[in-house]
């Protein structure tokens, strides 16, 4: 199953731009299923605008039901069971359910998403309350709520207000959950609420814009990085060469390094064009809060290093251990795009176990 990614901000983004919309969500997930809870995407009037719910009949029919609700302004909630074969390729497809939110009216909502968007910005991390009321023909009435980290007990109002200690298990293992509201359903109503935690994505700051920190930067915004770029050459810095969600900054590295803003969910990557630029990186930042600290090099420069930065007294040997160097797994990689694969491959493998660790402590 992929990684669900974030789109959220972009809906308040084509609000903006007048774009009429329809955004179905995976609300509940059972069995071998393509996507998560959580997984959404946004549909317009030529279809599939951004993200996926997995792709193939999955998505082909709820891509269906988005059109239809696109014209109807209406809202769906509704099971899709996943089993038999895939007629079309003549392969066996996945076995299970999915239930499926489909809001035809994402824009009524326009201001739970602008709270949202600006707490992606601000990098504060909340939940998403999506209330549903659910009829036995699969229509359904939706009702939004941003909650992030500042938000009151009166905000959250007496209908999220039952559901504290569920809210509380869902942050702490950044894990959508599904519950059923029985005691204010109407008749032959079901009523949900459905909480999503979302968090800002993982910051990545690539130190050298070489062949390399280009290569990483560009495999790192598919993995839902927020991807940063210090290199004291402007013509390597450039735009040019990287993506418009790529930021760039132009300034002697071991400043520019110990300026950035390092937290618990910052991971570090230093690829520069030498030996000396290496160091003045790695000086900057050993010491800092960064889930992860890597280094390209040979064994042979990495021990060299070692030695330098524990006589020096830069370093301790147990802060040295931190330290991933050579960087990125073992894959045998000899191009500048294998290695760049090496390095995004041990990123990917570090945030995994920070995930299962928070999962395994909501327990």
């Amino acid at each position: 199953m992929n990684e669900r990614k974030n789109i959220y901000p972009e809906v308040l983004r084509r609000l903006e731009r007048q774009e009429t919309l329809v955004l179905a969500t995976i609300v509940e997930a059972e069995g071998a299923t393509p996507q998560v809870p959580g997984a959404s995407a946004l549909f317009g009037e030529r279809g599939l605008l951004l993200g996926t719910l997995g792709g193939g009949i999955l998505e082909a029919d709820a891509e269906k039901r988005a059109s239809l609700c696109l014209i109807n302004r209406s809202s769906l909630c509704y099971r899709f069971e996943l089993q038999g074969e895939d007629l079309a390729a003549g392969e066996p497809i996945c076995g299970g359910f999915v239930w499926i939110l489909v809001d035809g009216s994402p824009g009524d909502r326009r201001e739970t998403w602008r709270r949202l968007a600006d707490a992606h910005l601000a990098r504060r991390s909340g939940v998403l309350v999506t209330q549903i009321d659910r009829r036995p023909d699969d229509q359904a009435e939706v009702k939004r709520l941003w909650l992030d980290e500042k938000a009151s007990d009166l905000e959250a109002g007496p209908a999220v207000r039952r559901f504290t200690r569920e809210l509380a298990q869902a942050n702490r293992q950044e894990k959508p959950m599904l519950l059923e509201d029985k005691g204010t359903a109407p008749q032959d109503h079901q009523t949900f609420c459905f909480l999503e935690p979302i968090a800002p994505p993982p910051r990545l700051l690539i130190v050298g814009a070489g062949h390399v920190g280009q290569a990483v930067a560009r495999q790192a915004e598919w993995l839902d990085f927020e991807v940063t770029v210090i290199d004291d050459r402007p013509e390597y810095a450039s735009r040019e060469r990287f993506g418009e969600g790529t930021a760039l900054i132009v300034a002697d590295i071991e400043p520019a390094v110990r300026e950035f803003p390092v937290s618990a969910d910052t991971y570090i990557v230093i690829v520069t064009r030498g030996h000396s630029h290496d160091a003045e990186a790695l000086k900057s930042c050993i010491h800092s809060p960064a889930t992860y600290i890597g280094m390209i090099g040979s064994r042979h420069k990495v021990a060299l290093m070692r030695e330098r930065f524990l006589s020096a007294g830069w370093a301790s040997a147990q802060e040295w251990e931190r330290i991933h160097a050579p960087i990125g797994l073992k894959l045998g990689s000899r191009t500048v795009e294998e290695i760049a694969v090496s390095i995004a491959a041990e990123l990917v493998q570090v945030r995994s176990r920070i995930r299962e660790m928070k999962a395994g402590e909501g327990l």
